[in-house]
């Protein structure tokens, strides 16, 4: 049945927001992206590095941030000193998840070598992705700040168990497990949840050259896991060699949907910018990653800019009458925006029933959760997506003896409504029912006149 419609005068929205644009011009790398954003948010700072130490940082390991200069540009550089250890800290922060010894070197075949050593500790253990998850779900960080570092450590995880064939669980992050890049993760979980920016773009990402060589073998660059996270971005070979994103960067971009297009319909005013600085120099150009912080006004669109997380799995082995009872289930859970299921094909011809739950993006632990519990998947897949919608608003009127819910939605030209069904299942009659829906769509129209 379609919606009422009432035409009106166009007319545009205006919506504020905030934009943040990653400038990479050396690269991008987790500590990078820290000094960028402290630099241009100072004020974030001490709460940052609370965050680090909440997550379980020894006393010991000294975070602290440096004024630095490199090429005429002047900006900040976050360090971590672990004890006993002498590394580069932007250039190494590779996972591997195969046997691994604790004093190694690594050089960078284009010129200039750099050693990464660690000393053996027993309290020094390289730790599996499970083990660092059930780290910081364990931590007194707060539920966002544990999100976002869970998830860009679950990009990591994802990356390395498909270049490698092996389970997401099980890839050991070596000097990904080291407190230098957990400290840049959760630092940069701490940041991304302290300005809940509306979106995150960033430039041309510089491409690199070379070779990095460990003891396990020479990588190419961009690495592997490098080259996997970020499948899909604009890259460009400026002519600089050596490693110019890291994989823990490459996974803060991905996290963070990061997108490379321009949007004219939005005008940008500069309201701060921050200079991060990495610790190798690069010859011709500084090793920086630029922050450019931007208020936005969006003109003419009327629709409401948002994210949403796309949850999908495949069911096989699940009733339908229980299926359906599970899926109405998770429609109820908070954040959950919509479910809808079709069928597919699976192995051996099976017929099976995917599900696509659209959920808000803060949801998505609770949700997930959700999936497993109400069915029988033993495993989801997720992405976020950008979405418009429509300004809308809910309204009751009352019919006869009806309260009957309408949901009014202004588009570009025109207003529609449209009757919630369920609020006449106490009408007998199909015809009845309509018009009973009917009227509550011209009352849901009449109201916005009055208003």
């Amino acid at each position: 049945m379609p919606v009422r419609i009432r035409p009106h005068g166009c007319h545009g929205r205006k919506d504020d927001g905030v934009l943040i644009h990653l400038d990479p011009v050396g690269g991008v790398a987790g500590d990078m992206f820290i000094a960028a954003v402290t630099d241009a948010f100072p004020h974030l700072r001490e709460g940052m590095l609370a965050a680090i130490r909440a997550a379980g940082l020894p006393a010991e390991i000294d975070c602290r941030f440096e004024a630095h200069e490199d090429h005429a540009l002047t900006g900040g550089r976050f360090v971590v000193d672990i004890p006993g250890e002498e590394h580069v800290h932007d250039g190494h922060d590779h996972a591997h998840d195969h046997a691994h010894d604790h004093a190694h070197d690594h050089h960078h075949d284009h010129g200039h070598a750099h050693e990464h050593r660690h000393e053996p500790e027993a309290d020094h253990a390289h730790g599996s992705f499970a083990d660092i998850r059930a780290q910081l779900l364990a931590s007194e960080l707060t539920p966002e700040v544990k999100h976002h570092a869970i998830g860009i450590f679950t990009i990591l995880a994802a990356a390395e168990g498909r270049i490698h064939g092996h389970p997401v669980d099980e890839v050991s992050f070596h000097e990904l497990g080291e407190w230098d890049s957990i400290a840049d993760i959760v630092g940069a979980a701490y940041l991304i949840t302290a300005l809940d920016a509306d979106a995150w773009t960033i430039g041309t990402l510089p491409l690199g050259s070379g070779y990095v060589r460990t003891a396990h073998g020479r990588l190419p660059v961009p690495v592997p896991a490098t080259a996997a996270i970020l499948d899909g971005y604009t890259f460009a070979d400026d002519g600089v060699p050596g490693e110019r994103i890291t994989p823990t960067g490459a996974a803060i971009v991905r996290h963070l949907n990061c997108h490379q297009r321009h949007d004219r319909g939005v005008r940008k005013t500069l309201r701060q910018s921050g200079y991060g600085f990495g610790s190798r120099r690069l010859p011709g150009v500084s090793n920086v990653l630029r922050v450019l912080a931007f208020d936005t006004l969006r003109e003419g669109t009327g629709l409401e800019d948002s994210e949403a997380v796309v949850i999908e799995f495949d069911v096989d082995d699940q009733t339908p009458e229980d299926l359906a009872i599970g899926l109405d289930r998770i429609r109820g859970e908070h954040g959950v925006l919509d479910v809808v299921q079709m069928p597919v094909f699976g192995k051996k011809g099976r017929v099976a029933a995917r599900v696509q739950v659209l959920a808000e993006p803060d949801a998505l632990g609770p949700v997930v959760d959700a999936c497993f519990l109400e069915t029988a998947t033993i495993g989801v897949r997720y992405h976020v997506v950008n979405r418009h919608r429509l300004p809308r608003e809910m309204r009751v009127v009352q019919v006869g003896e009806h309260a009957v819910r309408v949901k009014v939605a202004h588009r570009p030209g025109a207003t529609t409504a449209k009757a919630e069904s369920d609020d006449t299942l106490r009408t007998a009659g199909s015809d009845a029912r309509l018009r009973v829906r009917r009227a509550a769509e011209e009352a849901g129209l009449d109201s916005e006149i009055e208003e």
